[in-house]
C-alpha cells in the first residue's frame, strides 16, 4: 500500500515504469487503452514502445523464459502481440463512436473529457480521409479520437479496418525496431547506452511526435465556423 501510495505522476509518464512494473501485460493494456479507452491519450504510448524494442527480451521472458534466443524473433512476437492489441483497440474505439456519437457531441467538459480534442481529431479526419486513421497512429492525442471520430462519421467498417490495420503494424514496427537497434548502434558505434538515458528517449520521442499537432494548435489556419454537429439533424 505504502509503495503504491508513492507512486507519482511523473511515473505514469515515464515508460520504463511500465517495462519495470507490468512488463508485457502493461505493455500490450496501454497500446489498446490508448485507443481503445477514450482517456489513454495521455498515456506514453510512442515513448513506450520505443523502450520496449530495447527491452524485448526482458518483455518475451514473461512468456517464453529467457527469449526465444533470437533477437529477431522475439521483436517479431512482440511485434505480432502488440499490433493486435493496438488494432483491437482502434476498433473498441470505432465502435464507441457508432454506439455514442450523440452522447459525445453533446457532453458537456470534465476533466477527462474535452470536446475540442474531438474536433481537433474530426477536422484531421475530414482532411485526410481514411488515412487519418493511418497518420493518426504516430500523433498523440489525434491518435486516441480519430478510431471515435471514424465510428461518428459512420466511416464503412471495412475500409476503417484497412486502415487501421497498416497503420498499427506500421506504427508498432517503426517504434519497436527503431528502438531495438538504434540501443545497438549506439552502443556498438558510440560507447553509449540509451538504457541509461531513456529521460532523454522520451524528451526527444515526445517532442518529435507532438510537434505536428504543436504546429497546428499555434499556427495552423483556425477555422471560423462552429463545430459541425453530425447528430443536430437527428
Amino acid at each position: 500500500m505504502i509503495e503504491f501510495l508513492a507512486i507519482t505522476w511523473k511515473d505514469f509518464l515515464n515508460p520504463d515504469f511500465y517495462i519495470n512494473n507490468g512488463g508485457l501485460w502493461a505493455l500490450l493494456f496501454i497500446v489498446f487503452a490508448e485507443t481503445g479507452l477514450m482517456v489513454g491519450f495521455f498515456l506514453p504510448g510512442d515513448s513506450l514502445l520505443f523502450v520496449a524494442g530495447i527491452y524485448s527480451v526482458k518483455l518475451i521472458d514473461r512468456i517464453i523464459p529467457g527469449g526465444t534466443g533470437s533477437d529477431i524473433l522475439d521483436l517479431t512476437l512482440l511485434w505480432v502481440m502488440v499490433s493486435i492489441c493496438g488494432i483491437l483497440g482502434n476498433a473498441v474505439g470505432y465502435w464507441f463512436g457508432h454506439k455514442s456519437g450523440p452522447f459525445l457531441y453533446h457532453r458537456k467538459d470534465n476533466f477527462l473529457f474535452k470536446k475540442k480534442y474531438l474536433y481537433q481529431a474530426k477536422e484531421f479526419y475530414d482532411k485526410h480521409g481514411g488515412q487519418a486513421i493511418i497518420f493518426a497512429r504516430f500523433l498523440p492525442i489525434v491518435r486516441t479520437f480519430a478510431p471515435i471520430v471514424a465510428g461518428i462519421v459512420v466511416m464503412d467498417r471495412k475500409k476503417f479496418m484497412y486502415y487501421n490495420v497498416i497503420g498499427c503494424i506500421a506504427w508498432v514496427f517503426l517504434m519497436l525496431f527503431a528502438g531495438h537497434f538504434l540501443d545497438k548502434l549506439f552502443l556498438d558505434k558510440f560507447n553509449f547506452d540509451l538504457k541509461k538515458h531513456l529521460e532523454v528517449i522520451v524528451i526527444v520521442i515526445v517532442v518529435v511526435t507532438t510537434a505536428p499537432v504543436l504546429w497546428k494548435l499555434f499556427f495552423g489556419k483556425k477555422s471560423t465556423a462552429p463545430a459541425e454537429d453530425p447528430y443536430k439533424n437527428s
